[in-house]
């Protein structure tokens, strides 16, 4: 059983709290006015048993709730959050459809090009975005990375819409570890455990920028996206446009997941990459470079 933590924090709204959760709640938005159409909601049909309920707006990861004039939240919300918790984390059910349908997780291991990764492939989305991991320390917003790390092992992890790319630290072997890890992150993605804090993510990453993207950029990164990046991700990784020097026609880029330190990543960049961008834009490229390997 997930232990679910319960915080608020205001709207913009000043009659309606949000109280979230670390762990899933809902498919879909849902809102509801009245106790009748809780029914099938046990935890919503706890929050209209309290008196000065006026509507409950359930979300992926939030509860919204607005209520009655006739009080204000700083006497209750407190209150309120450890209710929901409780009752959360002492087994009660979002929905009835939780008891119903709880799909099967499935992950089988995969070998990259890379000796050293190992792909790990889920029978479902993980993610919505590509995300790196480095360390430990750059893991905080990301539980299963956070996890993944606790083994010695792990020296990157990578994710991807439906499977996990780990790479390991030299002097180790996959033979070993594969079954154990594909084991954990199956039973952490069955526990509808929380994967990575996307928006925290997305938020703090939003870096304002006036700088204008020439029209050779735009081809290039078009190439990228339709025609390479299907490819590099059947392999467990990624690759991210960087830079395009005008001057020298070279096109910077970072390889991600299973393709960073991969010993034939540098065939792969000049035969394959750097052949096709120069074949889809002749004379606009002289070379291909990863400047991260």
């Amino acid at each position: 059983m997930n232990n679910h933590i319960i915080k608020y924090k205001e709207t913009s709204r000043e009659e309606e709290l949000e109280f979230y959760s670390n762990n899933f709640l809902s498919e879909k938005r849902i809102e509801f006015h009245k106790i009748e159409e809780t029914n099938d909601f046990p935890l919503i049909q706890q929050i209209f048993y309290l008196p000065f309920i006026k509507k409950v707006t359930l979300n992926k990861y939030s509860i919204y709730i607005e209520k009655l004039n006739i009080l204000d939240w700083a006497d209750v919300q407190e209150e309120l959050c450890s209710q929901l918790q409780d009752f959360l984390n002492k087994g009660g059910v979002v929905s009835k459809n939780q008891i119903k349908k709880t799909s099967p997780v499935t992950v089988y291991a995969e070998s990259t090009p890379n000796p050293n990764a190992m792909k790990f492939v889920v029978n479902k989305r993980i993610v919505s975005d590509i995300y790196e991991f480095k360390s430990l320390e750059d893991s905080y917003e990301s539980p299963l990375a956070k996890s993944l790390f606790g083994f010695e092992f792990v020296k990157e992890v990578f994710f991807d819409f439906n499977f996990v790319s780990i790479i390991q630290k030299p002097g180790f072997k996959w033979e070993e570890n594969v079954m154990d890890v594909r084991e954990f992150i199956r039973s952490f993605i069955q526990d509808k455990n929380t994967i990575v804090f996307e928006e925290n993510i997305k938020k703090a990453s939003k870096v304002k920028t006036d700088t204008p993207i020439d029209d050779v950029s735009k081809e290039i990164i078009k190439i990228i996206d339709e025609n390479i990046k299907p490819a590099v991700a059947s392999d467990g990784g990624n690759i991210l446009f960087e830079s395009y020097e005008t001057e020298t026609k070279k096109v910077n880029v970072i390889l991600q997941g299973a393709c960073s330190g991969c010993p034939s990543s540098t065939i792969t960049l000049k035969s394959g990459i750097e052949t096709m961008l120069k074949d889809m834009l002749p004379g606009k490229i002289s070379e291909v470079n990863a400047i991260n390997g």
